[in-house]
């Protein structure tokens, strides 16, 4: 008997907590676009900022997600710590959403919900069809996890048995909401989820093994519990990045600290809001479980009270966790962590920080070729501008490697065909732009080269190789933009561009040959001259190559 119940809630929690994965990932695949719009959409204006976190996690009903997700923007630089911390106090609202799907009172339609929507599922062609499948089939597992759970605690002697380990526990007195709000931090800390933790107290509370006061108390100590997974996420970031984090655990635990003296003031004020709208709901007993909504109302109502408080408060957040992790000068190559394993779980956003990174290799290139472009007009040598480009060459292919891994790992999931297509594009791209700093480079060693040599170019050369440098730089900054534009129109200037170049380093070449049959230049600087002609002419293909990838050819 022992083991038939240990069976059952074991398997009900899995059932559980694969339900809300797929739940996730179905309506993120459903709602991809207007997730990433959503996310871009994001400004330093404070309620838009949290209305739009609300939203992405009601999508995809994790607050552990959002959160890990925002200190991955923040870290890569594609959100201020402002926006993040607006998106949080959003996040904190929208993890709400996940209690009152479980107090619709359908489970007994979990598991028919769940075989129907299977079907579509596995034999759907539409890919539409099939991830709206998914997001039911998530729905069904919830419901059935739930029930499978519930049937183990009602056994009279596990009932009876549990009843006495949670009386321990007690909500009805300061010291009882004290050890159920630790409790409930401590479990949702191991297991790295709000949802779990809340599934399985509104399962203890609908069999009556727990009573509503001691199931509210949980609730608060699940809102501290939950800041784990974004303070893991942000080790080893940036410095805003670890300030985001913070700013999500001052937050959830000055909100729990308040609320706790006042703590049967708020339950009492629960009761009365549910008693009015138990007529706003109609049939109560039949559409609704009244404990589940009961407890869900409490978690609304907890988080929603906070975020009006912290609201008006999120400058004076800022500055706190700005003097709690003060900035400090951190080596680029160090910091490079800019993808979470878990970021994989939300495809649809994760594709976003991938993108940030290309346009990051996009403008470092450009860097590249500025500094270049000094080091090869100037009659000094510039070590520091050498450097520099040495050192972000070495940068690039960290990042290049990061961007890989990531999406590769992010291939091998559940992905809609048009995050896939991205996750290729920018695969391609990370590579080009890294062939790109590596062409560079290779101009410039054959700069040093010629240094070290004490050989020079001919005028007419240095004259020929500024010009040629000063055409490639504005070709691949046009195609940047381009990219960073989504301009898929810009193929075709590209191509007519390209041939330009290849004409003038073609005529370049002739020039130079002709000078060297003179002998106005030396055997040595001559082979330099052409590789570093070559480099350009390489670097010029890289570009186009980017230019295609834009305009959508394969």
């Amino acid at each position: 008997m022992i083991l038939d119940i240990l069976f059952k809630v074991v398997g009900g929690l899995g059932i559980f907590l694969l339900g809300m994965k797929y739940m996730s990932e179905g309506m993120q695949a459903v709602a991809g676009s207007k997730l990433r719009n959503m996310i871009s959409a994001v400004t330093d204006n404070r309620f838009m900022a949290c209305f739009i976190g609300t939203l992405i996690t009601g999508i995809v009903q994790s607050s552990s997600v959002t959160t890990v997700m925002v200190v991955g923007f923040v870290n890569s630089g594609f959100m201020t710590l402002m926006q993040a911390i607006g998106v949080i106090l959003g996040a904190n609202i929208g993890t709400t959403v996940t209690a009152w799907i479980i107090a619709l009172n359908i489970s007994k339609f979990g598991l028919p919900l769940l075989g129907v929507a299977a079907f579509f599922f596995l034999f759907s062609k539409r890919e539409r069809v099939r991830y709206t499948a998914m997001a039911l089939l998530g729905v069904g597992m919830v419901f059935f996890g739930l029930t499978t759970m519930g049937a183990a605690f009602k056994t009279p002697e596990v009932k009876e048995y549990l009843t006495q380990a949670f009386a321990v526990m007690n909500g009805t007195t300061y010291a009882g909401v004290l050890k159920c709000a630790f409790f409930g931090m401590l479990a949702t800390m191991i297991v790295q989820s709000s949802s779990a933790t809340i599934g399985v107290t509104i399962v203890l509370a609908q069999g009556g093994i727990i009573g509503f006061d001691t199931a509210a108390a949980l609730v608060l100590g699940l809102n501290i519990g939950t800041t784990i997974t974004a303070f893991l996420a942000s080790i080893g970031t940036s410095t805003n990045a670890k300030r985001a984090a913070y700013a999500h655990i001052i937050f959830n635990v000055i909100g729990t600290l308040w609320l706790i003296p006042f703590f049967f003031v708020y339950v009492k004020g629960i009761d009365a809001i549910f008693i009015h709208l138990q007529g706003f709901f109609a049939k109560t007993q039949e559409g609704w479980d009244d404990v589940t909504a009961k407890i869900a109302l409490v978690h609304t109502g907890f988080n929603l009270i906070n975020t009006i408080i912290f609201l008006p408060l999120m400058k004076p957040l800022a500055r706190l966790v700005e003097k709690l992790v003060p900035e400090k000068k951190e080596d680029e190559i160090n910091r490079l962590t800019y993808f979470d394993i878990r970021m994989l779980d939300t495809p649809a956003l994760g594709i976003l920080q991938s993108k940030k990174q290309v346009i990051f290799m996009a403008e470092s290139v450009e860097n590249m070729a500025d500094w270049l472009g000094e080091v090869l007009a100037s009659d000094e040598q510039l070590d520091e501008l050498e450097n520099k480009i040495f050192h972000y060459e070495t940068l690039l292919d960290n990042v290049q490697k990061e961007i890989v891994v990531f999406l590769s790992e992010m291939m091998t999931g559940q992905i809609p065909h048009d995050v896939m297509d991205e996750v290729r594009r920018e695969i391609r791209m990370a590579d080009e732009y890294e062939s790109l700093s590596d062409y560079l480079v290779n101009v410039l060693k054959g700069h040093i080269k010629l240094r070290e040599n004490q050989l020079n170019y001919s005028e007419e050369g240095q004259q020929e190789l500024t010009a040629l440098h000063k055409k490639v730089v504005e070709y691949i900054r046009m195609i940047n933009v381009a990219e960073r534009n989504d301009n898929i129109d810009i193929l075709s200037k590209a191509q007519s561009d390209s041939e330009t170049i290849t004409r003038q380093i073609k005529g370049y070449r002739s020039l130079h040959l002709q000078r060297l049959s003179e002998s106005k230049i030396t055997p040595l600087s001559s082979l330099v001259f052409t590789d570093m002609l070559n480099n350009y002419r390489r670097m010029k293909d890289h570009a186009l190559n980017i230019a295609e990838v834009i305009a959508g050819e394969k």
